[in-house]
């Protein structure tokens, strides 16, 4: 989990950026969740294949329903565990030559359905010219992410969310803008914690921005969450441009 003992800055933007990650707590997370993942998903196979063989003949409504909470609960759990191993020890990134634009569409195209059920827009400003060097899945969940925790933000009355880039020098500087619930100074600390139990309602909980700033980091480049409890929010990233 971040270590914001180091960090850096640029003044033309006049951002920071946390980029000094505390490696022993990943490699402690790391290996505490290979140890959880072999001992608990066992028993959650049981739980699970349990749940369904006695669904199958059961007719009474009510005990129908208690066998599928079972079920989805015990695979919540799974995909619990699941993530953490993946943040302790993610995949290396495949990189290519992306481009953002192209990327950020695609994200959007998925999340159609999101964005109007929760009556919120998008306005992208992002120029077709900017490349980076990137794994183009990885990006993909990054920006899914970003918009995801943006959508709950807005709710239950919807709102604009803004995805805008400019390129300067070798780095492309991405924000991702909501005028949804803010965070507080002690939430934007831990933002990229697992399971921050401060997080207030209105946020995702779990591995969203933990598995953003895991991903942002796998390619050297740095994010940084600028909020106020209240809104707006933007969550800005520099990432590397394709040489």
């Amino acid at each position: 989990m971040p270590d914001t003992t180091e960090g850096c800055s640029d003044s033309r933007l006049g951002v920071s950026f946390v980029i000094s990650p505390d490696r022993d707590k990943l490699e402690a997370l790391a290996e505490f969740a290979a140890g959880a993942g072999h001992e608990i998903n066992n028993p959650l196979a049981t739980i699970i294949g349990r749940a369904q063989m006695l669904l199958k003949d059961e007719v009474d409504p009510q005990k129908r329903q208690m066998l599928m909470s079972i079920g989805a609960q015990a695979y919540r759990i799974r995909d619990m565990i699941g993530d953490t191993m993946l943040f302790g020890r993610p995949p290396c990134p495949e990189f290519q030559v992306v481009n953002l634009s192209e990327v950020v569409s695609r994200v959007l195209v998925k999340h159609n359905g999101d964005l109007a059920n929760g009556r919120s827009t998008v306005s992208v400003h992002v120029p077709e010219s900017i490349v980076l060097r990137a794994d183009p899945t990885q990006l993909s969940i990054v920006l899914s992410e970003l918009l995801r925790n943006s959508l709950q933000a807005l709710q239950p009355g919807g709102g604009e969310i803004q995805i805008s880039a400019t390129a300067i020098s070798e780095k492309a500087f991405i924000e991702v803008t909501d005028r949804g619930a803010g965070f507080t100074d002690n939430e934007k600390e831990h933002a990229f914690d697992p399971f921050f139990s401060g997080r207030q309602a209105g946020r995702g909980l779990g591995f969203g921005l933990p598995k953003c700033w895991r991903i942002v980091d796998q390619h050297s480049g740095q994010i940084e969450i600028q909020s106020t409890p209240h809104g707006p929010t933007t969550v800005k990233i520099v990432w590397p441009i394709a040489s």
